[in-house]
This record gives C-alpha cells, sequence and structure tokens, in this order.
C-alpha cells in the first residue's frame, strides 16, 4: 500500500504520543530549497561553483576560492498555490510568506601560499509554509466519526461529552462491551489545512587550499526552527440523513436531527538540533571545477504539543463540546539520512555550465529516542518498507553580457519522491532563471526565481475512503545583496 505526504487523522493506541509516524520523520530529512539568489537562478547547481556564503550550504570547500571579505544578505518570498480535488469538487488556496532568508560573513585570512577562509552565518534552509482547502459529500458509509468511535473513543470521549455515539452494555452481565454511533457515512465533508514554520541553520565553516587549485572544507550547523499544522476539519448533515426521527444516543432527545461535527487539531514543534558537511573542490584553471560533498545526519529533538478540541451541533439548537481541550506533549529524536553529492562546472568565455546530482537512502531515518522502544521499532520497520534511495538532480547555466557588469541565469532541478512506490508525477520539478548586477566592484545584486510543480495526495481518516488530491504550485522570489571588500 501506498501511503502519502501527512495522513491527516489520529494515529492512536490509547495516546495521541503514537500520533508520531514516517511522515514526521520525512518532513526533517528532505532538503529544503536553498535560496541564495545566484545559486537559485541556476537550478541550485552550486556545488562546483560555491564562491560566496551559500558555499556553507552546498560545498563548504568553495568558500577557499573567495579573495575578498564578503557580507550578504537574502529575502525570500515562497508563494504556496493548492489546487484540491475531492470527492469530485476542487478547492484552490494559497498561502505566501516573506522572510529574512540569509544572511552571513566571509572572512579571508591572509597566507603565504594558498588561502584560509572562515564564514559565520544563518541561512533559513526549510520552509514549511502550505494550505489545504476542501470540500464535497461522501457518499461513503464512513467518516471521522464512525473512525474516532471505539479503540481510541477513551481518549476523544464521543460518547459522553460530544454525544454522537454510545455504549454498548451485555444485558446479560451488565458490562461494558463497546462504544457505537449510528451515523453511518453520507455527510459533507470539508476542511482547512495550515501549515508554518521552518528550519534555520547557524553555521560556521572554514575552507582551505591544501594544493593548488584543491580545497578542502567543513560547515557545522546549529538547527533550530518550529512547525506548526493547524487543521480544521467538519462533517454535515446536509442532506438531513440523521433528521428528527434518529436519537444519536437513544432515549436522549437533544441529540436528534443531527448537523454538524467540528474537529480540531493543531501540532505545535519546537525543533533543535545539528549537523555537519563536508567538501571538496578542485579548480583547474578557472575553466574546469569538480566538486562532491557529504551531508552527515541531522540529529533534532522535538519537543511537540498536541492539542485537540471537537463540538457538535444539533437542529434544535443543543451543541455539545469537550469540557477541557486534550493537550499531549511528548519528545522524542529524529536522525535523517546522509546526502551525498557531485557535481562538476565548466567556463568557456562568458559562458558558465554546471550540472550535479545529489543521492539520499530515505531508508537511513529513524527514530532514535522517545516514544517507547517497541513503538520506535514499528515505526521505523514502516520507513525500510515504504522508502527508497532517491536522486535529485541539477543544472544551470550563466552568461555574462558583454561589456556590461551584468549576468543572466538560468536552471532546472528535478528531485525524485522519496516513496519507493510513487509514480514520477510525485517527483518535485523546478524551473528556475535569475539576474546578477555588479555595481562598482563592491555591491552586488542577485535576483532569482524559481517555479515548480508536482502532485501529491493524504487522507483525512483511514485508506481512500476520505482522500485529498493535491496539484501543487510554488514560486520563490529571491533578493540577495552583497558586498566585497579588500
Amino acid at each position: 500500500m501506498n501511503f502519502r505526504i501527512i495522513i491527516i487523522t489520529v494515529l492512536s493506541f490509547g495516546a495521541f504520543s503514537s500520533a508520531q509516524n514516517f511522515n514526521d520523520a520525512l518532513l526533517l530529512s528532505e532538503p529544503g530549497l536553498y535560496t541564495g539568489a545566484r545559486a537559485l537562478g541556476m537550478g541550485n547547481s552550486f556545488i562546483a561553483l560555491s564562491d560566496d556564503y551559500s558555499a556553507v550550504l552546498f560545498n563548504p570547500a568553495g568558500l577557499g576560492l573567495a579573495k575578498k571579505f564578503g557580507l550578504s544578505v537574502t529575502l525570500n518570498t515562497n508563494s504556496f498555490d493548492n489546487t484540491v480535488s475531492f470527492l469530485g469538487n476542487n478547492s484552490n488556496a494559497l498561502k505566501t510568506t516573506v522572510n529574512l532568508n540569509q544572511f552571513g560573513f566571509v572572512f579571508p585570512v591572509p597566507t603565504v601560499r594558498g588561502s584560509l577562509v572562515f564564514s559565520l552565518g544563518y541561512s533559513r534552509v526549510k520552509d514549511f509554509n502550505s494550505i489545504t482547502e476542501f470540500d464535497g459529500f461522501n457518499q461513503g458509509n464512513t467518516s471521522m466519526v464512525q473512525h474516532l468511535t471505539g479503540d481510541i473513543n477513551d481518549v476523544i470521549p464521543l460518547t459522553n461529552d460530544i454525544r454522537l455515539a454510545y455504549e454498548i452494555i451485555d444485558s446479560n452481565t451488565e458490562s461494558y462491551l463497546r462504544d457505537t454511533t449510528l451515523i453511518n457515512g453520507l455527510l459533507n465533508q470539508s476542511g482547512r489545512i495550515r501549515t508554518e514554520g521552518s528550519i534555520g541553520n547557524w553555521s560556521f565553516a572554514v575552507a582551505n587550499e591544501v594544493a593548488k587549485g584543491l580545497f578542502i572544507g567543513g560547515t557545522f550547523n546549529i538547527l533550530s526552527g518550529s512547525y506548526k499544522r493547524d487543521r480544521d476539519y467538519y462533517e454535515d448533515d446536509t442532506q438531513d440523513i440523521y433528521g428528527n426521527d434518529i436519537e444519536l444516543v437513544p432515549g436522549d432527545a437533544s441529540t436528534k436531527d443531527f448537523q454538524t461535527f467540528y474537529f480540531n487539531d493543531i501540532i505545535d514543534w519546537d525543533i533543535s538540533g545539528w549537523d555537519f558537511k563536508l567538501g571538496v573542490l578542485y579548480d583547474w584553471e578557472n575553466f574546469f571545477k569538480f566538486g562532491a560533498t557529504v551531508k552527515f545526519p541531522s540529529y533534532y529533538t522535538i519537543k511537540e504539543s498536541y492539542y485537540v478540541n471537537v463540538s457538535s451541533e444539533f437542529s434544535n439548537g443543543t451543541g455539545f463540546e469537550l469540557e477541557e481541550p486534550i493537550i499531549d506533549l511528548v519528545e522524542y529524536e529524529i536522525k535523517t539520512p546522509f546526502e551525498y553529492s557531485a557535481g562538476a562546472s565548466i567556463k568557456v568565455s562568458m559562458l558558465t555550465l554546471s550540472g550535479e546530482a545529489k543521492l539520499i537512502d530515505y531508508t537511513q531515518m529513524k527514530f532514535t529516542e522517545g516514544l517507547g522502544t517497541q513503538y520506535r521499532i514499528e515505526r521505523n520497520k514502516e520507513i525500510t518498507d515504504l522508502f527508497r534511495t532517491a536522486v535529485t538532480y541539477n543544472a544551470g547555466a550563466e552568461v555574462k553580457i558583454p561589456s556590461l557588469p551584468i549576468w543572466g541565469r538560468i536552471g532546472v532541478m528535478y528531485i525524485q519522491s522519496p516513496y519507493a512506490e510513487d509514480p514520477t508525477d510525485f517527483d518535485k520539478k523546478y524551473l528556475t532563471a535569475g539576474i546578477g548586477l555588479m555595481l562598482g566592484n563592491v555591491f552586488k545584486i542577485d535576483v532569482a526565481y524559481a517555479y515548480g510543480w508536482w502532485k501529491n495526495f493524504s487522507d483525512n481518516y483511514g485508506s481512500n475512503v476520505s482522500r485529498t488530491l493535491h496539484d501543487v504550485n510554488v514560486q520563490n522570489v529571491v533578493l540577495s545583496i552583497s558586498t566585497s571588500l579588500n
């Protein structure tokens, strides 16, 4: 079975802490869209060209090419446009954010031979900006109410507080058997899911020219950030299936003529961690360059709070809700996979061409601490079964305009889906373009634009009984301003 992105339901075995699953590991393991403007304009094909502050992310060895003190600042606008198909209806939602994305310093140290360069700064490396909206009538015999009735009803009390379910008692022993509900699907289902947050790197990097044209470098990152997902979900009896003749709790007249079930849950993460990247770059007469990097696993600590509130409404004006919202706190750790990258560039006159590839084995993702040993073992087995080794391809070109301090850039990115059974429609594709302008050999302004598209899907509950199909388009506009001083 092919599971996708965030299966937005409560996966519980008696406690909300078990809502953690392989999607949480993936959320932290997929690389973000690094947004230095020059690099992005060339499709992020920058491992063999890294010679400014962005090298701390792409290839720290490239810092060794820097000859002057440098300061750079980058702004990023991210637009996430999601067209969702749900039960025959289409809904569109757009969410845009603007952020200070990067600032950093590059410090060359005078040397008798070769080069020694240090760098320090901050980069926003992952953006969790997204939105989903959906609305449609589900003609099947399933609902969220049914899904939440039974095994996990001791966590979300639909029986007592919400009055959408009731207890079955053994008539002979008068002992409790189970909870049940008279709701049997045929409801209009709608909702909105908003995510926000980011992960940033505080980076310290160093590069050294160990032989003529051969550079090595390393970046140590301290990771910090946040993630928040806020879901509003509704089930409405728009066709009066559960009218005045049905008491959802037998004998309780206030539960006649059911109207609406509302479910709101919020996941809020506080993220911290660290990682390390090593790189090598060989520069042959400024004509041909080759670069390679290995990023070691990131080690994340997640402090999660999970909030749930639910309510029900009936046509007689009666409404029920939880006496107190449910809040669960949990802490756990995730380790991401190794990342291996290699690329090359060639410069002929005023034209520079660059290409690279990155390999990530997503089966290496692991829950390493917290949540209980057996639960971690089960989730890590799911990761091994569901994921694969994925490859990202990047290519770009840069041309210097004759007699003018202007550069034009284009690029492409192809990011293979990490899920083992995904078709190519779920791979992320990007087209990029950019322009650079040098002012007086001191200030440089770079602007880049990236357009990406892919497909996805997720389930409100269960598997393929309340499924949203996503057609995602994203746009990024990046502005970088840098200065170089002797």
